[in-house]
């Protein structure tokens, strides 16, 4: 049986006749008779009493009815279901990024949640490398995987280069910089510059996140080259103090991917949206790209 034989059963229920079910579901009386007839005969009993004229059903016929009204009502509710997700009434967005790239989302995720406040978000925490990957693989609907900003060179309050507005790469080479221990192409980056200029960059401490390194190197253990954006707060509070160094000025705009093959879910596309018309907006030294 199929859902359009259990509707037309249920019809004639509702509606007390063949014929005045034949008009609401804009077919001949003779056509719903057959969609009846063979639905008896899939459940192998007659579902009318055709002794009576006013349609009224067998025990059989009692019994299919609650579980057809049943399934029509879970039809609808899919269907509402799908609407809902359609226009953003409901549904799922997963976005794959990592510790850093997250923090250049929260406008874009603040924007986003205005305007589509039924949408639930699921900002997932992965390796840039492997960012790809979990897009490609169906773990999220998108993924940042580069970020544009400009390295910040930040010591502790009275370290010596407090006084200077700026120094150059071959200043630092005697200091202790205290690093991410996940290398990034902004790592590679930043070697290579050191290399082109003969500098050794020693690098004795390693730390497992961003906020630790802030806090490591405020306490004044080191120094250290972090992203513009994460250090703001501490600047500003006096924690850290930041040094320009004109030969670290690196940029690399934000890109968000998906995968080529498939369509796009609702949320995933509206996210894009808010992207596209946002960023531009946006304070700060970076955009967005769609690649």
């Amino acid at each position: 049986m199929d859902l359009f034989e259990l509707e037309a059963f249920v019809t004639v229920v509702r509606e007390g006749s063949f014929s005045k079910a034949a008009k609401a579901l804009y077919r001949t009386q003779p056509a719903v008779s057959q969609i009846v007839q063979r639905l008896e005969e899939e459940v192998g009993h007659p579902l009318f009493d055709r002794s009576s004229r006013r349609g009224v059903l067998t025990d059989a016929g009692r019994v299919l009815l609650v579980h057809a009204e049943r399934l029509l009502n879970l039809k609808d509710q899919a269907l509402a279901a799908v609407d809902d997700v359609k226009h953003l009434r409901s549904g799922q967005l997963i976005i794959a990024t990592n510790e850093l790239t997250c923090l250049y989302l929260l406008p874009l995720l603040h924007e986003f949640r205005r305007r589509h406040p039924a949408v639930r978000l699921s900002i997932r925490r992965a390796l840039a490398s492997r960012i790809p990957g979990e897009v490609r693989d169906y773990g999220a609907d998108l993924g940042v995987v580069t970020y544009r900003d400009q390295l910040a060179f930040v010591v502790p309050r009275g370290h010596r280069f407090t006084r200077r507005k700026e120094v150059t790469i071959r200043d630092l080479g005697g200091e202790a910089f205290v690093a991410h221990h996940v290398s990034s192409p902004y790592r590679a980056k930043v070697l290579e510059t050191f290399q082109k200029r003969r500098v050794t960059l020693q690098m004795p401490i390693e730390m497992p996140s961003i906020d630790a390194i802030k806090r490591f190197v405020a306490a004044g253990h080191g120094v250290a080259l972090l992203p513009g954006i994460a250090v703001e707060s501490e600047v500003a509070r006096g924690d850290l103090v930041r040094v320009r160094v004109p030969e670290l000025t690196f940029e690399r705009p934000v890109r968000l991917v998906w995968r080529k093959a498939g369509a796009l879910s609702h949320a995933a596309a509206a996210f894009l949206q808010v992207a596209e018309t946002s960023a531009p907006k946006l304070r700060g030294p970076y955009t967005f790209v769609r690649d």
